[in-house]
Formats: C-alpha cells, sequence, structure tokens
C-alpha cells in the first residue's frame, strides 16, 4: 500500500473512532458554599474526578460546579437558566437546604418549609422540562452531636423528610447524606463533638467530610443511564 493512501485510511478510521465515540456526561452540581468550595483541591468534586479516574472513566464524565456560597432554594431558581440550563447539563445533582434551615436562626432570612417544598418543586420541573436528568441530595448537618442536641435538627430532619417523600413520588434518585452523615457520626463520634468528625464548623466539609459525599454521590451518578 502507497504511504499516500495508508495516511489516508489513518485519517479516516481516526475521524470514524472520534464521531463512535460517546460525547461525556455533563453533570452540575447545583448549591451553596459546600459545592462552591467543592470545586477546590480536596473538594467533593475534585476527589469525584479521581474516583471516575480510577474507574477508567474519566472520557465518560464532565464534572462542573455551580455553587454560591450563602445560597437557599429560591437562589436556586432564580440562576437556574444562566448557570445550569445556558450550559446543557445531562445531569444536576441539587445540593441545598442547610443555609435555608441554618439562617433560619441566626439571621431570620431562611427558607419556611412550606416555601421550600413549593420552590424546590419549581427547580425540578424546570430541569425536567428541559430534559435533565435530576439527582436530590438532602442537606446534612448543622452541628454533629449524636445526641438529637444539634440546635436544628428537627428543622433538618423535617426538610429532609419533604425530600425523600418527594423523590419517591417523582421516582428521583435520592442522595440522603442527611442519614449518611447521622450514621457516620454515630459510629464515629463516640465523644459526641459538635464538629470535627465530617465538618470543620458544624457545616462545612473537612476532607473525610468531603470524601463521603463524593463516594455517595458517585454511586448515585453511575447508575443514571
Amino acid at each position: 500500500m502507497k504511504p499516500i493512501y495508508f495516511a489516508a485510511l489513518i485519517a479516516i478510521l481516526l475521524t470514524t473512532s472520534s464521531f463512535l465515540q460517546p460525547p461525556k456526561k455533563k453533570v452540575i452540581f447545583f448549591g451553596d458554599s459546600i459545592t462552591e468550595a467543592a470545586v477546590k483541591p480536596g473538594g467533593y468534586i475534585r476527589l469525584m474526578d479521581s474516583i471516575i479516574a480510577a474507574a477508567n472513566k474519566s472520557g465518560q464524565y464532565e464534572l462542573v460546579g455551580a455553587g454560591i456560597s450563602g445560597n437557599k432554594i429560591y437562589d436556586l431558581y432564580l440562576r437556574i437558566e444562566d448557570d445550569v440550563l445556558k450550559k446543557r447539563p445531562d445531569i444536576v445533582v441539587i445540593y441545598v437546604g442547610v443555609n435555608d434551615v441554618w439562617h433560619k436562626a441566626s439571621s431570620g432570612t431562611g427558607t419556611d418549609y412550606n416555601k421550600f417544598g413549593r420552590f424546590y418543586e419549581a427547580v425540578v420541573n424546570k430541569l425536567q422540562a428541559a430534559g435533565v436528568k435530576v439527582i436530590v441530595c438532602t442537606p446534612a448537618v448543622i452541628g454533629e452531636r449524636t445526641d438529637h442536641s444539634n440546635q436544628q435538627d428537627g428543622d433538618l430532619n423535617l426538610y429532609s423528610q419533604w425530600l425523600r417523600d418527594f423523590c419517591a413520588n417523582r421516582q428521583l434518585p435520592l442522595v440522603d447524606l442527611r442519614r449518611n452523615f447521622i450514621q457516620y457520626n454515630l459510629a464515629n463520634n463516640p465523644l459526641n463533638k459538635e464538629s470535627g468528625i465530617l465538618t470543620t464548623d458544624r457545616v462545612h466539609l473537612n476532607a473525610a467530610g468531603n470524601l463521603l459525599v463524593a463516594s455517595e454521590m458517585w454511586k448515585v451518578i453511575q447508575s443514571i443511564p
């Protein structure tokens, strides 16, 4: 075979193989300061990149952070067009709710229970109308004590249960971080510490917390066809 023909054949094969390779699934993580920090070294999104690479699936996923500090569910609703839909994601992981509860006590700017549900449903409806697959996460902790003495355990449990019921009714995949964090602390926090097990300050993730979130999210993300 003459060199010119051989080179042309190789070029055709390479072009054909590039067309046959499926595009990466774009996954956007939509949330607050916990997700804003997740794109930094050691953050849960960067750790998930490493998990995906170890599974030889780097060519299958593109992970994008869309977290803004202080955000609540209604903030996500207001910025969903520019920060999510315009980027044309395949999957969106919604991780919000801590500020909706936390700020009710700290600054009086949290989100009432009924409004939380209405805004959450509106966010999911917009995503699904655009053909996006949605994964829901429960808010994890505001304090890591295991004896039910964290100030806002009651509201966190209430809002998390709403999300569980919502996912069951809408047949949405759920990452139950609230349950995951409680179980981890029950096993690893014998001194009933307020922070330092999975968080740095009762809310934001330390190294162990980031790894737990990355692992639990990845279990669900990889199950989405």
